[in-house]
């Protein structure tokens, strides 16, 4: 088995990494059979993004301070640990985004696609689902847009549901809504096609981000999911993805 060991810049992943390397070896990304990532789930998500191409799995070891998408970190028996690995198949939202100065972008997002306001004015967004109109004016300080992969972390700190993994579903959750005062979100089936748009872009400035790809001052965004690409994370039999995403709900 060829592996691609791609580090964080933390001192600990790196030295990690030059341990992993002496002793099984390293080959480039687009040689590898697996990608093997050290460091937490921020440098997990960009890997995925730069090897989205590639159509490698990648195996995960925590050498970062949030590890949700990755396995614990130990230096031996790492290709029978991957070999017993279990995957699991993540599809990422798309983001289209279209400013106020004219301008479009696209961008992919594993974890969620959040809307927040940039000033301290709140933010009005007009939210329509498959092209219909489902809330007017929703006055909030943002919303998310959230996989079930991605529903254990910032969906999660906003009071939104955690999704299971194989529940094909998106979770769609208001941050600090402050009309309609009573709407908290919704579950939405995974093909839904979600419509935001700011209503007030000159006085009410509203930014979006996919991870951590961010546009500022956005007229209309548009989110989905994207069937085409998908990415293989493998996690060790006792601790599988779809595991912590159930022990998650009994956390306290």
């Amino acid at each position: 088995m060829r592996i691609a060991i791609v580090a964080s810049t933390v001192p600990a992943a790196q030295q990690a990494a030059g341990k992993l390397n002496a002793r099984y070896g390293s080959v480039a990304t687009e040689e590898a059979d697996v990608v093997v990532a050290l460091g937490g789930d921020g440098f997990m998500l960009r890997t995925l993004h730069t090897c989205l191409e590639l159509q490698r799995p990648f195996y995960g070891m925590k050498l970062g301070r949030i590890g949700f998408l990755m396995n614990q970190y130990r230096d031996d028996d790492l290709l029978e640990r991957i070999g017993r690995a279990h995957p699991a198949t993540l599809h990422p939202l798309e983001m289209r985004v279209t400013s106020t100065d004219g301008e479009e972008a696209v961008e992919l997002a594993f974890n969620e696609v959040s809307l927040l306001r940039q000033s301290n004015q709140a933010a009005h967004l007009r939210i329509t689902l498959n092209g219909e109109p489902k809330i007017e004016e929703l006055v909030c300080d943002g919303i998310l847009v959230s996989t079930p992969a991605g529903s254990t972390a910032y969906n999660l700190s906003a009071h939104g549901p955690i999704l299971p993994l194989d529940a094909n579903v998106l979770a769609m959750t208001p941050i600090s809504p402050f009309r309609p005062r009573r709407w908290r979100g919704a579950i939405l089936p995974h093909a839904t096609r979600v419509g935001l748009v700011c209503l007030d872009p000159g006085k009410r400035p509203v930014s979006a981000t996919a991870d951590y790809h961010e546009v500022r001052d956005v007229l209309s965004v548009e989110v989905r999911q994207s069937r085409q690409h998908a990415v293989t994370l493998l996690f060790d039999p006792e601790h599988n993805l779809e595991q912590r995403i159930l022990d998650e709900q009994f956390q306290f």
